[in-house]
């Protein structure tokens, strides 16, 4: 019996049946002379070690990869893109927070794979609707700075009745620090004064993001 194609396994079983080389190679649709298009898919991944380091991989070294070119490295670039507005539209300005997961995921998607710590805000009404999502600290690899006062300034300036902050740690490694610890504690007591909730504090590594309120820190 002969092996299904990419195209007829997804016909017949759907997307969550095919592997990722498979997937790889609808998206690229073609190969290259003498390699098929699930060789040079399978060759990809092996290459950058998998969808992550294919797809944070600029548009010049893409092209420089053998079988891709300028129009296939432009769908990967196009892929990445889409994959993050869909994330994006979870906390679109005037939607509630749908569930805990796609705000993890969110930001997971915006601060995984910052080479600098990051420390970002989200801001909500009092129903939990997004008002704005922002960047406000930027930092070398190994830390960012966080001053409670311009967080709570920003706040007031947006009208924000609470929030959800995230940092990450290029590191990798998720687990909150006693500075995360206490720039937290701070952060809550100046929101608190100005009758503002902290909800959350998301540390993002390369597992899943931390919730410090979910630890019992906030």
């Amino acid at each position: 019996m002969s092996k299904k194609l990419p195209r007829e396994k997804l016909a017949e079983e759907g997307p969550e049946a095919l592997q990722d080389h498979e997937l790889l190679a609808l998206l690229l649709g073609t190969g290259m002379s003498r390699k098929p298009v699930l060789d040079v898919a399978s060759a990809l991944l092996g290459e950058f070690g998998g969808f992550r380091g294919l797809f944070l991989a600029d548009r010049a070294t893409l092209e420089r990869q053998p079988g891709l070119g300028p129009v296939k490295a432009g769908k990967l670039c196009a892929v990445r893109e889409l994959g993050r507005r869909f994330l994006g539209e979870t906390l679109q300005r005037g939607r509630p927070l749908e569930s805990p997961d796609s705000t993890r995921d969110y930001l997971k998607s915006a601060l995984r794979d910052c080479r600098h710590e990051v420390f970002a805000c989200l801001f909500l009404d009092t129903r939990h609707r997004v008002i704005a999502f922002e960047e406000l600290f930027r930092g070398t690899i190994d830390g960012a700075t966080v001053y409670p006062r311009v967080v709570a300034e920003r706040a007031l300036i947006l009208g924000a009745a609470a929030l959800i902050v995230a940092h990450n740690h290029p590191s990798g490694v998720s687990e909150p620090s006693l500075a995360d610890q206490a720039i937290t504690r701070r952060l809550k007591e100046a929101l608190g004064l100005l009758d503002i909730r902290l909800l959350d504090h998301f540390v993002v590594g390369d597992g899943n993001p931390v919730s410090m309120a979910a630890r019992g820190l906030i």
